[in-house]
């Protein structure tokens, strides 16, 4: 095989397609399970999809367990920049194993990115859910542009800010991100800050923080509260075929009554 390069650039030389593969992305674990699903051969205790998910577990995203990964004997460990820490990753190499880091701050990116693993590095056929999110994510917005607000944690409140997929998310429904021009990719803000910042709409999703209809919308007084999956809003694997439809579906319940001000 040739000399491949994964998305920061490092070179990955490979004599043969990976056959054993260790997954640290949930995302990246729900697209190797439904596209090669005898090829993976771990993944993170947050690997929830696809449901009945039946592999080894090598402990969580920040802190892998990096002996349990070696004593799987993987040919290829597929990472991603924002969610795996580089001393993970430059440990497993150091230990002589392939590492294939991704990342992903836009719908687009992502569909360029899984196209490269499964094409070219896993030498197999685009696979079908890749051209259909390619389809489902062409269309126009179909949202209004409501002033939004996406909490991802609280005490401390954090919030999706600059240069992230969730925001590229929003810009793609139609919605206004308030803090897209954050200096962070997830600025904390207090609640005060949050509740002034002139938000119409607060997305809610249940990950990382598990926000539900009695913990997070009582926050946000006086404005529309969306609860949405955020494996719709932050995943980026066959979740993209349909996360259009659920959060475009989820958002205008939650904006039906909305009596929007002028300008």
């Amino acid at each position: 095989m040739p000399v491949l390069h994964d998305d920061l650039g490092h070179a990955l030389s490979l004599t043969r397609p990976p056959q054993r593969i260790v997954s640290l992305v949930p995302s990246l674990t729900e697209a190797l399970a439904v596209t090669v699903p005898g090829r993976l051969a771990g993944a993170t205790d947050w690997c929830t999809h696809p449901a009945g998910l039946d592999v080894p577990r090598v402990r969580g995203t920040k802190n892998p367990n990096r002996a349990a990964i070696t004593a799987l004997g993987p040919d290829l460990v597929v990472a991603n920049r924002e969610e795996n820490r580089r001393h993970d990753v430059e440990q497993l190499r150091a230990a002589g194993i392939p590492v294939w880091v991704t990342e992903i701050e836009t719908v687009d990116a992502a569909l360029r990115s899984l196209r490269r693993l499964f094409t070219d590095v896993l030498s197999v056929p685009e696979p079908e859910w890749i051209r259909s999110a390619a389809r489902e994510w062409s269309g126009p917005p179909v949202l209004p542009a409501l002033r939004t607000v996406v909490p991802i944690w609280r005490d401390p409140w954090m919030v999706v800010g600059a240069r992230t997929f969730t925001g590229d998310i929003l810009t793609r429904l139609g919605l206004a991100h308030v803090f897209a021009a954050s200096p962070d990719r997830y600025p904390r803000h207090e609640l005060t800050h949050l509740v002034a910042a002139g938000a119409e709409l607060a997305v809610l999703p249940d990950e990382p923080y598990p926000f539900t209809a009695t913990d997070g919308p009582e926050a946000f007084p006086g404005i529309a509260v969306a609860l949405v999956s955020g494996r719709s809003l932050t995943w980026y694997g066959p979740s993209l075929t349909t996360a259009r439809a659920e959060l475009t579906g989820c958002i205008q319940a939650a904006t039906a009554n909305l009596d929007r001000k002028p300008g």
